[in-house]
């Protein structure tokens, strides 16, 4: 039944509203200083980068092989609320620094994000190391951080996963699997305007805190559901 709601919420169309603060957003964006849009640029493609080839995220324990779908939820609960503590602390930490403390949020953020989604992926039982799983882990992280079409499309792609790994005739990689400009850009006018106000000295730390721990919560609800798909989706395949 969560599933189902969360993918009738991804299936509206834009409201007038969100058309409106899309309109303003980018107004707002042409007015943030160039350098903090590089940062947020070059901490995304490094993220994308080490998620795909690094050994940074991946931990030593292997992918959980036992548990019913509930059992590895209430674990994968307890890893969002550890995370999203972790995110508040270090959101409220380099906020309250101004503006050159405050840009070192963005890759650390990137980093608490993508750690999060390995250990979700173990948790349900998928191994990160494969590069199809990894890939999986940024669809999860764009449908989390993107605008209501993009959501949709990647939406589609999650729906028929292993169509979309097959459909690559030979090695898959990333040039092939991710249109970086697209996910890049999305993310950033995601972020942008509340990660902004966070540079402010004083009153950033209260926006750090508070902007890094709903991120956590969004990316932990884009998870849960992308991988109940998956898992719902190998239990048919099973008979």
């Amino acid at each position: 039944m969560e599933l189902n709601d969360w993918r009738r919420k991804i299936s509206r169309n834009p409201s007038m509203t969100k058309t409106w603060t899309k309109g303003f957003q980018n107004k707002i964006n042409q007015r943030i200083p160039a350098r903090v849009h590089e940062t947020v640029a070059s901490a995304v493609r490094n993220m994308i980068v080490t998620t795909l080839s690094g050994s940074q995220y991946v931990t030593k324990t292997e992918p959980l092989t036992e548990g019913t779908l509930k059992e590895r939820e209430d674990e994968v609960d307890e890893a969002i609320k550890f995370y999203k503590r972790t995110a508040s602390v270090e959101g409220a930490g380099t906020g309250a620094g101004g503006i050159f403390l405050g840009m070192s949020d963005f890759p650390l953020l990137l980093g608490i994000k993508m750690r999060f989604l390995f250990t979700a992926a173990h948790l349900y039982g998928f191994d990160p190391v494969r590069v199809e799983e990894r890939l999986f882990l940024l669809q999860v992280f764009q449908m989390a951080f993107t605008g209501v079409k993009n959501k949709q499309e990647t939406l589609a792609r999650i729906d028929d996963w292993d169509g979309f790994v097959a459909s690559f005739s030979g090695e898959l990689t990333a040039e092939e699997a991710i249109d970086w400009v697209t996910f890049q850009l999305e993310y950033r006018d995601y972020i942008d305007v509340p990660k902004t106000l966070q540079l402010i000295p004083g009153f950033g730390a209260f926006v750090g805190a508070t902007v890094n721990y709903h991120f956590l919560d969004l990316l932990g609800e884009a998870a849960k559901n992308c991988y109940r798909i998956r898992w719902f989706s190998d239990a048919k395949a099973e008979g």
